[in-house]
Protein backbone atom coordinates (compact mmCIF):
# COMPACT_ATOMS: atom_id res chain seq x y z
CA UNK A 1 0.00 0.00 0.00
CA UNK A 2 1.39 3.64 -1.19
CA UNK A 3 2.10 5.97 1.58
CA UNK A 4 1.94 9.52 0.74
CA UNK A 5 3.99 12.75 2.25
CA UNK A 6 2.51 16.38 1.85
CA UNK A 7 5.34 19.15 3.11
CA UNK A 8 4.44 22.75 3.21
CA UNK A 9 7.24 25.68 3.66
CA UNK A 10 8.19 29.06 3.32
CA UNK A 11 11.64 30.52 4.00
CA UNK A 12 12.56 31.95 7.16
CA UNK A 13 14.61 34.59 8.53
CA UNK A 14 18.08 32.61 8.99
CA UNK A 15 17.46 31.29 4.85
CA UNK A 16 16.55 34.97 3.58
CA UNK A 17 19.40 36.37 6.13
CA UNK A 18 21.96 33.73 4.09
CA UNK A 19 24.24 35.04 0.77
CA UNK A 20 23.27 33.42 -2.33
CA UNK A 21 26.36 31.46 -2.15
CA UNK A 22 25.65 29.56 0.81
CA UNK A 23 21.89 29.18 -0.23
CA UNK A 24 23.38 27.93 -4.28
CA UNK A 25 25.47 25.70 -1.85
CA UNK A 26 23.58 24.10 0.25
CA UNK A 27 20.63 23.66 -2.26
CA UNK A 28 23.34 21.64 -4.97
CA UNK A 29 23.74 19.52 -1.91
CA UNK A 30 20.27 18.48 -1.56
CA UNK A 31 19.95 18.00 -5.43
CA UNK A 32 23.20 15.07 -5.21
CA UNK A 33 21.41 13.69 -1.81
CA UNK A 34 18.22 13.29 -3.68
CA UNK A 35 19.58 11.34 -6.56
CA UNK A 36 19.20 8.10 -4.94
CA UNK A 37 15.38 8.48 -3.97
CA UNK A 38 13.96 6.45 -6.88
CA UNK A 39 16.06 3.51 -6.21
CA UNK A 40 14.40 3.54 -3.13
CA UNK A 41 11.01 3.83 -4.88
CA UNK A 42 10.22 7.37 -3.70
CA UNK A 43 8.40 9.28 -5.82
CA UNK A 44 8.38 12.98 -6.16
CA UNK A 45 4.58 14.07 -7.48
CA UNK A 46 4.76 17.70 -7.01
CA UNK A 47 7.48 20.27 -5.88
CA UNK A 48 6.12 23.88 -6.78
CA UNK A 49 5.17 27.25 -5.16
CA UNK A 50 1.28 27.19 -3.73
CA UNK A 51 -1.36 28.63 -5.04
CA UNK A 52 -2.81 31.94 -2.73
CA UNK A 53 -5.98 32.75 -4.26
CA UNK A 54 -7.93 29.40 -3.12
CA UNK A 55 -10.67 29.14 -0.55
CA UNK A 56 -8.69 28.82 3.18
CA UNK A 57 -5.04 28.56 1.54
CA UNK A 58 -1.99 28.02 3.33
CA UNK A 59 0.33 30.89 4.05
CA UNK A 60 3.00 28.84 3.20
CA UNK A 61 5.38 29.67 -0.03
CA UNK A 62 6.08 26.09 -1.58
CA UNK A 63 4.58 22.27 -1.47
CA UNK A 64 5.86 18.92 -1.86
CA UNK A 65 4.20 15.70 -2.23
CA UNK A 66 5.67 12.69 -2.35
CA UNK A 67 4.84 8.43 -2.97
CA UNK A 68 6.62 5.83 -0.82
CA UNK A 69 6.08 2.17 -1.62
CA UNK A 70 5.58 1.63 2.27
CA UNK A 71 5.80 3.71 6.06
CA UNK A 72 9.83 3.18 5.72
CA UNK A 73 10.73 4.72 3.08
CA UNK A 74 8.63 7.93 4.19
CA UNK A 75 10.59 7.84 7.67
CA UNK A 76 14.47 7.49 5.71
CA UNK A 77 12.90 10.53 3.66
CA UNK A 78 11.88 12.39 6.58
CA UNK A 79 15.00 11.19 8.31
CA UNK A 80 17.31 12.65 5.44
CA UNK A 81 15.15 16.32 5.22
CA UNK A 82 16.12 16.74 8.89
CA UNK A 83 19.78 15.68 8.77
CA UNK A 84 20.13 17.88 5.85
CA UNK A 85 19.64 20.93 8.32
CA UNK A 86 16.20 21.86 6.27
CA UNK A 87 14.27 22.57 9.07
CA UNK A 88 16.89 25.38 9.86
CA UNK A 89 16.45 27.67 6.89
CA UNK A 90 11.63 26.87 6.18
CA UNK A 91 8.97 27.11 8.63
CA UNK A 92 7.83 23.84 7.52
CA UNK A 93 4.91 21.00 8.39
CA UNK A 94 4.46 17.28 7.39
CA UNK A 95 1.61 15.66 6.75
CA UNK A 96 1.75 11.93 6.31
CA UNK A 97 -0.59 8.91 5.67
CA UNK A 98 -1.60 5.52 3.96
CA UNK A 99 -3.39 5.48 0.77
CA UNK A 100 -7.07 5.66 1.08
CA UNK A 101 -10.23 6.08 -1.27
CA UNK A 102 -13.30 8.51 -0.58
CA UNK A 103 -15.24 5.67 1.25
CA UNK A 104 -12.53 4.48 3.57
CA UNK A 105 -12.48 8.31 4.55
CA UNK A 106 -15.88 8.91 5.19
CA UNK A 107 -16.41 6.12 7.87
CA UNK A 108 -12.84 7.72 9.22
CA UNK A 109 -14.72 10.81 9.79
CA UNK A 110 -18.20 8.87 10.80
CA UNK A 111 -16.13 6.97 13.48
CA UNK A 112 -14.18 10.45 14.58
CA UNK A 113 -17.44 12.24 14.91
CA UNK A 114 -18.97 9.30 17.27
CA UNK A 115 -15.33 9.76 19.72
CA UNK A 116 -16.46 13.32 20.52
Amino acid sequence: MSHYLIELYSPNAKWNALPAEQRQHFLASLQEAMGGLSSLGIEVLSLAATEHDIDHASDHRFMGIWRFPNQQACQALLAGIKASGWYEYFDHVNAAGAEGGFAQHLAELAKDSQLV
